[in-house]
């Protein structure tokens, strides 16, 4: 298999973080691509006509897309069962909540790092924001004790979404007033995955 990622895409960390935990790395060759909603770059348009990565292209050459489906589908092939039944739609719910974090989180750094200055605009900006805080409370209130289950995809996802705002928005410091879920973090990035997976 073929995977398209970029090491500062949280999405395409998601994929990887997966790819270490059930250990299919020795299957799996990894390709660089970069670009932009402005420009494509390096991404493959034929694998992905969006333009996202990552991408993944399996051994039959079709390709997959999302980072949701692209985990799905992996978690299915390793057998690893980072989508437990038992909990299927918690983990379903808690990677939403963390995809909807990056997808806010990366709106906002769009904004910043690819339109010009006098078009920016703040209200927005804060708009996304809001939508990041208050899914950061929502997980420090009703989350914190599901948070210790045995590994799944929801927490790699949430690992993946923290440790962006760290790289991306660190002014923000998404840890005040969220101490419960700051403490998870702190236990959880020391995973040999999430670690070997940091964005530099």
């Amino acid at each position: 298999m073929k995977l398209y990622h970029s090491p500062t895409s949280p999405y395409a960390r998601k994929v990887m973080a997966l790819i270490l935990e059930t250990g299919l790395g020795p299957r799996v060759e990894v390709i660089r691509a970069t670009g932009t909603p402005l420009d494509p770059g390096t991404i493959p348009l034929d694998r992905n006509p969006l333009g996202k990565i990552p991408a993944l292209v399996r051994d039959d050459g079709t390709a997959l897309y999302d980072s949701r489906v692209i985990c799905r589908y992996l978690d299915d092939l390793a057998g690893s069962d980072l989508y437990p039944a038992a909990r299927l739609w918690d983990v379903l719910t808690l990677e939403a909540t963390a995809d909807g974090v990056l997808d806010a989180a990366l709106l906002m750094v769009y904004e910043q790092r690819l339109r010009p200055e006098e078009l920016r605009y703040a209200p927005w900006v804060e708009g996304q924001w809001a939508k990041i805080a208050r899914a950061l409370d929502a997980l420090e209130k009703d989350w914190t004790a599901r948070l210790y289950a045995p590994t799944d995809m929801g927490q790699i996802a949430l690992g993946c979404a923290l440790g962006y705002l760290d790289f991306r928005l660190a002014a923000r410091d998404w840890r005040a007033g969220h101490a419960n879920l700051a403490a998870w973090e702190a236990e959880f990035v020391q995973r040999p995955p999430m670690q070997s997976t940091i964005p530099v």
